[in-house]
């Protein structure tokens, strides 16, 4: 027996006992005549102590030769500790240590394994395993072990049926890059790694599971920012014979019901908002209702002056930022150059401060009279001490900087705070999107997606009018889960596929196996997929989510780690009938 009790359940109460533990040395204190090792292992630390007169002899000298991260086995009584530690656990005990065994020694770590390290993010990331020992990262993991558990809890209750889809399936042109897997008994042939298990739910619901769901990982080739990983794991579900409204409320029901075992946090019913009304409103179609400033659409008020800039605008837009009125000249110059900066890409900004007796004071005063700027506070909701920011332009471009801008002012001003959780249901999407290079229309969310009950007809005169019966949750301005009513007739799924540019011969090699389904009974479904990591990561606290993940990627795709990817070797190439030409 390796251990009778871990570091971080013995207490007074077990004074006088016979303990064994085990664990990592996570410092050493040695005053020469008594020695004081804190030994550490997943459930806390254990002060032990070597005394030169209670200790025997050889386990004292032991002792002396332990270094960090030493990995050791003790015997020994639990004695009353003379200087109580309240801030630990186990403060009010140490361990008189009669036997000292050396399971394995240890180099000295490149950083402290410590809650506030001196290693830097990209040595943390190579020695990830001594990471996970720190106290945040093992917490962050045992965090999405909890909220896991309580997710399949959940949903189990609620008569879902976990069921494993394939790794290994077909490459689509739709969506994201696939990462591809080469088949080395189909010579010149592919897998792909599934960007989502989409189809195969589907067909789940056609075989009659009736409610499905899946903790799974999912892969995509693309680019990578701080909230985005080359894998990643969904909360994937699907229900057959429901309608919108019925999904909507089994899976805030899963929130509500994360939010109070995890959080303590009880909420009412979720509010509701289309797609267009955040989109005007927000500049997003992931808001964060957390705080105000929204937005206020100026053109009425702003493009009947000599003003070129706003009367040659598609949309002038602002908001009001509270307090923003004490703003220098020199903070608000500031401002403008990080509206200007190349990652938000506005030309300017036109701003106006509403003082506290009434008058405003704007960097357009030549244009606009007292009047005007009194409606602009008007439109905005602008109060006296605040600072109303404008941009202008191509209004699809406008709405997207000012919405960073928003965000930009949230944060600094400190309204987003991570301890508060605003829930939001972004209903009623665009089923197609307008690629402006090429354009052509692609799918907003999947070529699967059903359009509203009675808007199929639109599809051949207006089709960017057509609404789908799609729908995002959002917390705290991040798009935590999103889904749809699926289609689930061959010929419904036949006309979008022609609308989406696909052959008659593309869209049976691509997705035969589906069409084919659906002809045989297929039930009405619908389904919805969130995010894990970055629900873990919002539970947590967090906006990032890497220190959720046990061995994440860095932000080139690569695991530093283990050196990932690598090059294979020619024979292992040879029998994947793979050619190299790096030239």
């Amino acid at each position: 027996m390796y251990r009778s009790h871990s570091c971080g359940e013995l207490r007074a109460s077990h004074i006088t006992q016979e303990v064994t533990l085990a664990g990592w040395v996570q410092k050493s204190r040695d005053k020469g005549f008594m020695i004081w090792v804190d030994l550490r292992d997943r459930y806390g630390i254990t002060q032990l102590i070597f005394d030169e007169e209670r200790t025997p002899k050889d386990v004292f000298e032991k002792a002396k030769a332990l270094g960090r991260e030493f990995v050791i086995q003790v015997k020994g009584s639990v004695i009353e500790r003379e200087a109580k530690n309240s801030k630990m656990p186990t403060g009010d005990i140490e361990i008189l240590v009669t036997e000292l065994t050396l399971l394995n020694a240890s180099l000295l770590p490149p950083f402290t394994i410590e809650d506030d390290t001196d290693g830097g993010e990209d040595i943390r990331m190579k020695y990830r395993y001594l990471d996970i020992r720190r106290n945040p990262v093992k917490n962050s993991l045992m965090f999405r072990h909890k909220v896991s558990m309580e997710v399949r809890k959940y949903l189990s209750a609620q008569d879902f049926i976990e069921v494993e889809t394939p790794y290994l399936i077909k490459s689509t042109p739709e969506g994201a890059r696939d990462f591809v897997v080469p088949s080395r008994m189909n010579e010149g042939q592919f897998y792909a790694l599934p960007q989502s298990p989409q189809t195969f739910k589907q067909l789940l619901m056609v075989g009659g599971m009736d409610k499905y769901f899946q903790i799974v990982k999912c892969f995509r080739d693309e680019d990578l920012r701080a909230d985005r990983q080359p894998e990643f794991t969904q909360i994937d579900c699907e229900m057959a014979f429901v309608e919108q409204e019925d999904i909507l409320n089994v899976f805030e029901g899963l929130t509500r019901h994360l939010l109070s075992e995890i959080k303590g946090i009880e909420l009412e019913k979720f509010p509701r908002m289309t797609y267009d009304h955040a989109m005007k409103t927000y500049g997003n179609d992931k808001p964060d209702i957390r705080f105000g400033m929204e937005f206020g659409e100026l053109n009425e008020v702003a493009q009947h002056k000599e003003f070129g800039i706003f009367n040659s605008a598609e949309l002038v837009v602002g908001i009001a930022v509270p307090g923003g009125a004490t703003y220098t000249r020199k903070e608000i110059d500031k401002l403008v150059d990080w509206v200007r900066r190349p990652q938000v890409g506005a030309l300017g900004m036109v701003y106006v401060k509403c003082n506290e007796d009434g008058t405003f004071k704007s960097s357009v005063d030549k244009f606009y009279d007292q009047d005007d700027l009194a409606k602009w506070a008007e439109v905005t909701g602008a109060k006296a001490g605040d600072l109303i920011c404008v941009l202008s332009g191509n209004t699809n471009k406008v709405r997207a900087q000012l919405s960073a801008l928003r965000m930009e002012m949230a944060t600094r001003l400190g309204l987003r705070n991570p301890a508060e959780f605003a829930p939001l249901w972004v209903i009623d999407f665009p089923l197609l999107e307008l690629d402006e290079e090429t354009g052509h229309y692609h799918a907003m969310h999947h070529p699967f997606t059903s359009p509203k009950p009675g808007q199929l007809e639109l599809l051949d005169t207006n089709p960017g009018d057509v609404k789908a019966n799609a729908y995002d949750l959002v917390l705290n301005g991040n798009e935590i889960g999103g889904g749809s009513i699926r289609i689930h007739d061959k010929e419904m799924q036949a006309t979008m596929f022609k609308h989406l540019g696909f052959t008659e011969e593309e869209a049976k090699a691509q997705f035969g196996f589906l069409m084919d389904a659906f002809q045989y009974g297929a039930p009405p479904h619908g389904g919805l997929a969130f995010g894990l990591d970055r629900l873990v990561a919002i539970l947590g606290g967090q906006e990032t989510i890497r220190d959720f993940i046990a061995f994440p990627k860095n932000n080139s795709g690569r695991d530093v780690m283990i050196d990932a990817p690598a090059t294979i070797d020619e024979q292992q190439l040879k029998e994947l009938s793979i050619k190299l030409d790096l030239h």
